[in-house]
């Protein structure tokens, strides 16, 4: 039998349903649409192809910071050897200190982001700044309880970073070791920075003070949900943005010290700073693809 028509029924027009989500993208696609959002490569073979060219470009950066420190550490070492101890004062250890928790605090960055190549290359940094900081110790050109405090951040740092790269470190530990990154970076940067020009200025420890105070009160209320989601996410990015300030401020304090003591040079490796400006410049290809601000400015 036929339905009954409905006399002056209305068709009611029901909306446009939003089309399902896309399945999960897998992992290489998905860092892929990370580090090229503006899709620049659309083609996926030539951007597997440039990607794995940068790749190389970066592990190839391994081979002079490998090499980095050890001409400094052959220079050293026959210094000490000699007995010539004033020689190593020419290093100046704040500007190593700085380099090498630019380089540890670096290391959380790229290992978060799953950069394998930047990982590598700042942990040879760490390793080989620290041995020229075991040497700067025994010349006493550096104080040995910063000595003894920077051995033990140096320690914890790595150890943590090995246990989150492979996946057995809570998600709490890590937490914390960012917090204390953050916190430590804004505390140290600016206390070295005023440090590295005394006896031009006056001694003050206020600047390490001032910074480090409102930098606990930052994370303290990020971490509490207080601050707006951009101001959350500024906090999140101090600690890698301390990082390369302190990395690139190395320079700055030796440049400082050549000036102050021009006769101090002989202590420098120049085939040092030569490995160093060939690094760098190995890792700009990959900098530039991957389009990472950081490594802009790192590199």
């Amino acid at each position: 039998p036929q339905a009954p028509r409905l006399q002056g029924a209305r068709v009611r027009l029901l909306p446009l349903r939003a089309p399902p989500p896309p399945p999960p993208l897998c992992a290489a696609r998905d860092r892929r649409l990370r580090t090229n959002p503006q899709g620049l490569l659309s083609s996926p073979p030539e951007y597997q192809d440039w990607d794995s060219l940068t790749g190389k470009f970066a592990g190839s950066a391994n081979v002079p910071f490998l090499l980095l420190q050890l001409p400094q550490i052959i220079l050293n070492y026959r210094n000490l050897v000699d007995g010539n101890k004033t020689a190593l004062f020419a290093v100046p250890w704040l500007g190593m200190l700085t380099g090498l928790l630019g380089n540890l605090a670096l290391v959380s960055y790229f290992a978060k982001k799953r950069e394998t190549e930047a990982v590598i290359v700042q942990t040879l940094g760490v390793i080989s700044t620290y041995v020229v900081i075991v040497q700067l110790a025994m010349a006493e050109s550096m104080p040995f309880p910063q000595f003894v405090a920077t051995s033990a951040v140096v320690g914890a740092g790595l150890v943590l970073n090995l246990l989150n790269y492979i996946g057995w470190l809570p998600e709490t530990l890590w937490l914390l070791w960012e917090d204390f990154t953050t916190i430590g970076g804004l505390t140290v940067l600016p206390q070295v920075m005023w440090s590295t020009f005394v006896p031009v200025i006056p001694s003050s420890i206020l600047p390490g003070i001032i910074c480090g105070s409102l930098a606990v009160a930052a994370v303290a209320m990020a971490r509490m949900g207080k601050l707006s989601e951009g101001g959350t996410k500024f906090v999140g990015s101090l600690s890698g943005w301390t990082a390369t300030l302190l990395f690139m401020w190395m320079p700055v304090a030796q440049m400082w010290t050549n000036y102050l003591n021009p006769s101090n040079i002989e202590g420098l490796s120049a085939f040092s700073m030569l490995l160093s400006m060939i690094g760098n410049a190995l890792m700009i290809p990959r900098s530039v693809f991957i389009r990472d601000l950081m490594w802009y400015v790192l590199f």
